[in-house]
């Protein structure tokens, strides 16, 4: 077994299991996606580590723990197809071609956004795709979308993205609470009704584009 290989194994079994992934789908891919291969080659020795990683220009690849939880939680199916806001270098974007029929990835930083299409395509990864534009735009022109995940911290989820799920799709991001504190929230849209509810506490990091507007007091 290679040194990554032994580090991708440690990382399930030591961070992934423990915390409530049971999705063996779910558990496979990230057993054999290499996570190496999206960070800067400086940092591959961490790839692995429980914490996010920064890959540049103030963007980092989240903990594997939360990543997975959320995975799990939104619950992708094979004949999904999903939307991956934030994908960065590309490793949510390929775990999620493993486990849905379609995905697009949106990456605002278009160097990072070129980095995942390489890393995609050097994977195989045929039935992922990333595009390049403002994060809080989503895609539209894919949509609708049975599942969206959102891969940072964000203040609200916008309406342009909501109206971007298929009618039963299901959203996951990481929200700022009331408490100053990350909460991973599961949406869902039936007909024209989009509810929330949140799952778990988690620290993730600001997704660009996403803070909170400034209140106007009168």
């Amino acid at each position: 077994m290679s040194e990554y290989a032994a580090a991708r194994l440690n990382m399930v079994e030591g961070q992934i299991r423990p915390n409530k992934v049971t999705d063996h789908r779910l558990v496979e891919a990230m057993l054999d996606i290499p996570r190496e291969v999206f960070v800067p080659q400086a940092a591959r020795g961490i790839a692995y580590v429980d914490e996010d990683i920064a890959i540049g220009n103030g963007r980092y690849l989240m903990e594997p723990m939360v990543f997975a939880r959320m995975l799990q939680e939104v619950g992708v199916e094979e004949t999904d197809t999903v939307l991956d806001i934030g994908c960065a270098t590309g490793y949510s974007t390929a775990v999620l071609a493993r486990l849905a029929a379609t995905v697009v990835g949106v990456e605002s930083d278009a160097t990072l956004a070129q980095r995942a299409g390489k890393a995609l395509a050097e994977l195989g990864a045929v039935n992922a795709s990333v595009v390049t534009g403002p994060l809080t735009d989503g895609y539209s022109a894919k949509a609708p979308y049975d599942v969206i995940v959102i891969e940072g911290l964000v203040a609200e989820v916008p309406e342009a993205i909501t109206g971007q799920m298929a009618n039963g799709g299901r959203l996951i991001a990481t929200v700022m609470g009331d408490r100053g504190v990350g909460e991973v929230k599961l949406y869902q849209r039936i007909g024209g009704v989009v509810s929330g509810r949140v799952l778990f506490e988690a620290h993730s990091r600001p997704l660009p584009g996403f803070e909170a507007k400034p209140k106007f007091v009168f």
